[in-house]
């Protein structure tokens, strides 16, 4: 009977030891952080446009003109 009582206590014990829960351990190291993409180039730069070629100067008429409305 002796016996009986203790394996029952250390029955028992062994149970309620399951329910206790113990500390966590410390955190692990972070992970590596993925590269981060390449920057894409620009693009190229447009010219400009050709400049237009100057009109030739008008000439002056020696002639004069003489306008009659008509009637």
């Amino acid at each position: 009977m002796r016996y009986s009582k203790l394996f029952t206590a250390a029955l028992a014990a062994l149970a309620l030891s399951a329910c206790v829960s113990a500390s966590p351990g410390p955190a692990g190291p972070p992970g590596a952080t993925g590269a981060t993409g390449a920057t894409g180039s620009t693009g190229a730069t447009g010219s400009t446009g050709a400049e237009g070629v100057q009109g030739e100067r008008g000439k002056t008429n020696a002639d004069t003109i003489l306008v009659v409305p008509a009637r």
